[in-house]
């Protein structure tokens, strides 16, 4: 007599749901790392804001830009959204640094002013708003 090969319904589903497990860790793990990813992203570009501001300033007498659209052309390519498609905030004179000003990133949700902001910030009390 021959003997039977193959798998139990019991083993089937057991391997199933050891699948799902690791296949939902896969994917809590990327969206995680995904996120670090855009938020240190922003706070690249915020970095690179301030160096253009500063750099503005040090050729117009110690004036901050009006707003970040000032800097195309001569101090960054252009200005793009944040990597959640939300326009970086600059404020001069900042809130958080009313001496100088402020570049920040509402953050993933996409609202100003509360924990998820993403700052960067820069102040340098010699310059003045043009």
């Amino acid at each position: 007599m021959g003997e039977k090969s193959g798998f139990t319904l019991i083993e089937l589903i057991l391997v199933t749901v050891i699948l799902g497990i690791l296949a939902g860790s896969v994917t809590l793990t990327f969206r995680g790392r995904a996120e670090k990813a855009r938020i240190n992203r922003a706070k690249a570009d915020i970095a690179n804001y301030n160096t253009a501001i500063e750099t503005y300033a040090l050729e117009h007498n110690d004036r901050y830009p009006k707003s970040l659209k000032d800097l195309e052309g001569n101090y960054v390519r252009d200005v793009k959204p944040d990597p959640w498609n939300n326009p970086y905030i600059y404020e001069c004179p900042g809130s958080m640094h009313p001496e100088s000003y402020d570049v920040y990133s509402s953050g993933p949700d996409g609202i100003k002013g509360n924990a998820d902001d993403v700052t960067e910030l820069s102040a340098d009390p010699m310059a003045v708003q043009d």
